[in-house]
């Protein structure tokens, strides 16, 4: 029995990582598995937030054959093979008398003494002017300190909320008591990991909390009948240290804001985060595998465009590009998840992990499909992921469905038809302009006379001079360029190339996609009961094993 799989992402960078999973799990690299995912931030508003989780629901629409099947079915050897389930958690600082910590500690119903006494033990630990008084909706700000405290009571806050069952108990609350619930449930065969960074603000806080947090809420929501034993759920986390940076906040700025994040104190913070984590026995005995990423000063990107010049904090205005760095960490996970049971249950305290890469004479590095998951299971993230940037390739550039009103997976089943291949006429416009969203996402899409970069661009574009897996000629980036992209070439290695079939004085490219047409009319490429039990599912498969085919990939 494979186990259950959970994933809590925690704050803005935590979201990105988990818009690196998505996009794996598009891809098909986690078969057979119905993940949980918890997304926890504390500003609901935020931009990165926001992305990945329209992701998920996006995802879940391709997935989705009718209303009595929403989000499908978990499958095997396909694209879109896992299936997702999404719950929400924030806490919740939008009144006056949540907004800073000041508010916070302003319980009613206090005497003088008593109130002295919390603002006394207020300035002890946290700095009256400025860490007491900023607005706490945007996040921890890299004051981990006050973060892991309210966090941690905001899970508490929440399962107490639930639990009363009121008419007051609100959706983010409601939704974290079934994630919880959901865990207790499967507590004996559970895997949960964490994406967070550990530079910042609310991931860093929250990481040494979680476990601790999720237990005591479930004493809370059970009535103490929870049978989730911290010894046998199987924790991971990634450490995932400083990998971009921003302009300082200016003056005003930090009049304004009071506490202002500074990109030049990542280092120091991820520095001080991990002399924590290895210290303090809570963490070392809640978490079996830490997998700790980081990444080399002189190649950090810059994400300080914005229109005021100010450092964006959080809302809607936070919305980074997606970085390597995420992808690693979306690996991470798939090595925790796959990793052997038994041999992580033997973990008596928390195992540290890193992987070393390539790089050239000149310091880029050299990305390869074992960069991310190992030699052993190179084969089949490469195969896996090429497939899905190929197909991409197929309905936005060769069949025009990055431009805006047209429909590449429509035109690409007419054109199908022409060639004798008619099985999936039947699918409809709607079901095939959520293929295309969806590709849009993890591609690019044609706004007006530019190219708008999707994830995997944006992936490519983050290792700057360096190699990530594919030729470069698979990043094109001018329209004109696009239209004639061969989706067959997108792997540096001929081998991998497909074939060149048919007759006359066709191009390279449209020689070898006469190949994939060839092989989807073979019994080879037929999806299977595991891989589809619907028409859109069946479409899907079928063009996953005639590109996976046409790679000649032995995995």
């Amino acid at each position: 029995m494979n186990d259950k799989l959970f994933l809590i992402a925690i704050g803005g960078t935590g979201m990105r990582c988990l818009e690196s999973f998505v996009h794996l799990c598009a891809a098909g690299l986690f078969d057979n598995h119905t993940i949980e995912i918890l997304t926890l931030d504390t500003d609901q508003n935020n931009g990165n937030k926001d992305r990945v989780e329209n992701l998920i629901e996006l995802y879940n629409r391709v997935k989705t054959h009718d209303n009595a099947t929403k989000g499908g079915e978990q499958r095997s050897n396909t694209f879109f093979s896992a299936k997702l389930n999404l719950y929400r958690f924030f806490t919740d600082y939008s009144t006056a008398n949540r907004m800073t910590l000041n508010a916070l500690a302003a319980t009613k119903n206090l005497n003088d003494r008593q109130r002295q006494d919390n603002q006394d033990l207020s300035d002890l630990l946290f700095e009256r002017d400025t860490v007491q008084q900023f607005k706490l909706d945007h996040g921890y700000r890299a004051q981990t300190h006050l973060g892991s405290m309210l966090m941690y009571h905001g899970i508490i806050e929440a399962a107490i909320n639930a639990k009363s069952g009121t008419a007051n108990v609100k959706s983010q609350e409601r939704e974290l008591a079934e994630y919880l619930d959901l865990l207790n449930k499967h507590a004996a065969q559970a895997r949960v990991f964490v994406f967070g960074s550990v530079f910042g603000g609310t991931g860093a806080s929250s990481i040494p909390v979680i476990p601790i947090a999720v237990s005591e809420a479930l004493k809370i929501l059970t009535g103490g009948n929870n049978v989730l034993n911290l010894d046998k759920v199987l924790f991971g986390s990634t450490l995932l240290t400083d990998y971009f940076s921003f302009n300082a906040p200016t003056a005003s700025q930090i009049s304004n804001d009071k506490v202002v994040a500074d990109s030049h104190n990542f280092a120091l913070n991820s520095q001080a985060a991990l002399s924590f984590y290895n210290d303090d026995p809570t963490v070392r005995s809640t978490y079996k595998r830490m997998y700790h990423i980081g990444w080399p000063t002189g190649l950090k990107i810059n994400y300080s465009e914005t229109s005021s010049g100010n450092v964006v904090t959080g809302g809607h205005e936070q919305r980074n590009a997606c970085h390597v760095a995420e992808l690693m960490c979306a690996a991470a996970a798939y090595d925790f998840f796959n990793a052997d049971r038994a041999a992580l249950e033997q973990i008596g305290e928390a195992e540290y992990d890193f992987r070393t890469v390539l790089v050239d004479d000149n310091g880029n590095m050299q990305l390869s499909g074992a960069s991310f998951v190992g030699s052993e299971k190179s084969e089949v993230f490469e195969n896996k992921l090429g497939a899905l940037l190929s197909f991409a390739h197929i309905v936005l550039s060769k069949f025009g469905g990055a431009h805006e009103g047209t429909t590449g997976t429509a035109v690409l089943l007419n054109y199908l038809d022409e060639a004798k291949f008619p099985e999936y006429n039947d699918l409809n416009d709607a079901q095939c302009e959520e293929i295309d969203s969806y590709l849009k996402e993890f591609g690019y899409k044609f706004v007006k006379n530019d190219v708008v970069f999707g994830w995997i661009y944006q992936i490519f574009r983050s290792v700057k001079a360096g190699k990530f897996i594919f030729s470069p000629e698979a990043f094109r980036t001018n329209i004109n360029e696009l239209r004639d992209i061969d989706p067959g070439t997108i792997f540096a290695d001929d081998f991998h190339h497909w074939d060149k079939t048919g007759l006359g004085f066709g191009s390279g490219a449209d020689k070898r996609f006469n190949t994939l047409i060839s092989i989807l009319k073979k019994e080879d490429s037929l999806p299977d009961e595991k891989q589809a039990g619907n028409l859109k599912e069946e479409f899907l498969a079928q063009m996953y094993n005639a590109i996976t085919i046409a790679q000649h990939f032995n995995a």
